[in-house]
């Protein structure tokens, strides 16, 4: 009996041990259960956290690439044509002036050039030829060729030669006018009323500077940091200062330089997925964008011969930048 009963206990235990589990499938089972507890609570933890803040987007040309005009005095890189711009250099030291000429399909630029730096020249008139040369000047207004060479510009992106810095509208990620135009925009998300919002800052910020009006000589380029922290300017600093901070929030920005009537003047150009080019728009008045004119706008202080003289279109373009 006892044989029996030692029999049947030992088989009743071998019943309840059962089969061992292997490793692997521990292991399995272990990697099941954190994948079903911990990966949720990431999951859910990421989804409480605020989203990254804003950037500006400056596409900096670059330079120097692998197509170009050389020789022994400068450079003219032709290898960013599809991005709508080409880069220009003055090999060496001079004290003589130095100029480019860009005769593009419809427009001729004439460009100052300063010894030994990068200048970036946007291709304004867009897809077509264009012939690109070196001067420096010889005597009085004469200039010598110092290279010249022809190319064709086949763009990706239409609007690519306004989305960019040049030499006319020169900033940087750590300009402060960068910095600003994010400031102004922020939790904007429509264009239309980021290009409001800063008009708005430029128009009630600055102050015409007639002082430098009297004395800017040719060949001034505007230095946005200073404009921004001196507050005044003249017309070319307003329309290269907005262009700037449009840019840098991917908006389509021309800098149009022409005339007001009989005045030489620069202002801006927009454009918008709803609203396509704005060529010249300054507010919106509930029904249509009118022309942007940052610097009539501001020194004229409202007056009603300002804005109709805006309004009637007395505007006459010669170069985009």
């Amino acid at each position: 009996m006892k044989k029996i009963l030692c029999l049947f206990l030992a088989l009743l235990l071998c019943g309840c041990a059962g089969k061992k589990t292997p490793p692997a499938a521990i292991a399995a089972t272990e990697e099941t259960i954190a994948q079903e507890t911990v990966v949720p609570s990431l999951e859910a933890e990421a989804m409480t956290q605020p989203p990254p803040p804003p950037v500006p987007v400056v596409l900096e040309p670059e330079a120097p690439g692998t197509e170009e005009f050389r020789c022994e005095e400068a450079v003219i890189d032709i290898s960013h044509t599809r991005d709508g711009y080409i880069m220009v250099q003055y090999l060496g030291q001079t004290d003589k002036r130095l100029k480019v000429l860009l005769q593009g399909p419809t427009t001729r630029y004439s460009y100052n050039l300063t010894p030994e730096e990068w200048t970036v020249l946007p291709l304004s008139d867009g897809n077509g030829t264009y012939e690109a040369g070196v001067y420096i000047n010889v005597v009085d207004k004469k200039y010598a060729t110092v290279m010249t060479g022809k190319f064709t510009a086949e763009m990706t992106d239409e609007f690519a030669p306004f989305l960019r810095p040049n030499q006319y509208v020169n900033y940087t990620q750590a300009t402060n006018a960068v910095k600003l135009g994010l400031e102004i925009t922020a939790g904007i998300e429509d264009a239309l009323h980021k290009v409001a919002a800063v008009y708005d800052y430029v128009v009630s910020t600055l102050s015409y500077d007639y002082d430098l009006a009297a004395t800017v000589k040719s060949g001034y380029l505007p230095d946005l940091d200073s404009v921004l922290s001196e507050k005044k300017g003249i017309c070319f600093d307003y329309a290269a200062l907005m262009t700037a901070m449009l840019r840098s929030q991917e908006i389509p920005c021309k800098l149009v330089v022409g005339y007001a009537g009989k005045t030489y003047h620069a202002w801006i150009s927009v454009w918008t997925e709803e609203e396509g080019w704005i060529d010249g728009a300054i507010f919106f008045d509930g029904s249509v964008w009118h022309r942007m004119d940052p610097t009539f706008a501001s020194s004229g202080a409202g007056d009603p011969e300002i804005q109709e003289f805006i309004l009637n279109g007395n505007y006459t373009v010669k170069y985009l930048y």
